[in-house]
């Protein structure tokens, strides 16, 4: 299939998600034709956000933390070989 056919395929789909959220935007801007109605029947959190701020942090740094060093250990493996590959071509002269 050609690229362009691919690509007015992805726009037409951007078109039409673009579409849905707008028609969807306006539909519940005419819903609320009352404005600020302020709340007054909210209950309070039973759990506060404080664990979960702290959990969600200490999940990304230790993502951080495994990426780098995986990474540092693949690049460790391809020095290693790119000194192998220098080492047999010096070798052949």
């Amino acid at each position: 299939m050609n690229w362009t056919v691919k690509m007015i395929r992805v726009v037409r789909a951007l078109a039409a998600s673009a579409g849905a959220v707008m028609l969807t935007t306006a539909m519940l801007a005419a819903q609320s034709k009352d404005g600020f109605v302020p709340a007054t029947d909210i209950t309070k959190e039973s759990l506060p956000a404080t664990p979960l701020v702290y959990g969600a942090y200490g999940f990304v740094w230790l993502a951080l933390v495994t990426y780098v060093f995986l990474l540092w250990r693949r690049i460790g493996k391809v020095e290693r070989e790119l000194s192998d590959v220098t080492a047999k071509i010096a070798g052949r002269r």
